[in-house]
């Protein structure tokens, strides 16, 4: 899954990314509100991690400025505004959840893995598919005959991807925008590597390939 993270302040936008990463999410980076709003716009982030205190453009009035132009990617709203009348003003304008500063990043993780299982329509507190189940916080998949198989970060993230849309057709240069990042290689045939780990790992089953069109994730069960 990759993430927009909103934030001016350079310390703590470093310290989160690394956080980020190391759960398994492929982060962009934003220090000011024109440049999210340009990037949000982009149609490739799963969810942005906005503050409100940034310059040239506030959070909030990127935010508003996302929603009028019918852009309903989600986003999880960072400040250090305890006003409870501030808050109904960021749902207000559009956002899915809040997180005042000072945070922990443990609680900043399990906000966006709620959010990202809601909005994919999965049971809060896990991801699985058709005889898998996959361990966010271990970056494993456990099967169903309770083996469990390690992944690596780009295994792991390709098949977090896979399992929030099964059955869709995914296309190499969509399955690359939304694995990698913008430091990343996103040379598509790259993709073609990691299906084939996943599936000498999984079983060929659980991906179908759509000659001219992509993959199929199809679970352990098709």
């Amino acid at each position: 899954m990759r993430l927009l993270l909103v934030e001016d302040d350079t310390t703590l936008s470093a310290s989160l990314s690394h956080e980020l990463e190391a759960a398994g999410y492929a982060v962009d980076l934003a220090a000011d509100g024109e440049t999210a709003e340009y990037l949000g716009d982009e149609g490739i982030y799963d969810l942005v991690i906005l503050d409100l205190g940034l310059p040239q453009r506030s959070g909030l009035e990127v935010l508003g400025r996302w929603r009028r132009h019918g852009n309903a990617v989600p986003v999880l709203v960072l400040t250090a505004r305890a006003a409870w009348h501030e808050r109904v003003e960021g749902f207000r304008a559009g956002a899915d959840d809040y997180l005042g500063k000072p945070f922990h990043s443990e609680e900043l993780l399990a906000r966006v893995a709620a959010i990202l299982n809601r909005v994919h329509h999965q049971p809060a507190g896990s991801l699985s598919g058709d005889g898998m189940q996959l361990d966010e916080a271990r970056q494993a998949a456990t099967l169903g005959d309770g083996r469990e198989v390690a992944l690596t970060g780009t295994e792991f993230r390709l098949l977090r991807y896979f399992l929030l849309h099964p059955g869709e057709i995914l296309s190499k240069s969509v399955l690359s925008e939304h694995v990698y990042d913008f430091d990343s290689d996103k040379d598509s045939n790259v993709i073609e590597v990691y299906v084939k780990r996943l599936r000498d790992k999984l079983g060929r089953e659980c991906v179908e390939t759509r000659r001219g069109q992509g993959y199929v994730f199809r679970g352990l069960s098709a």
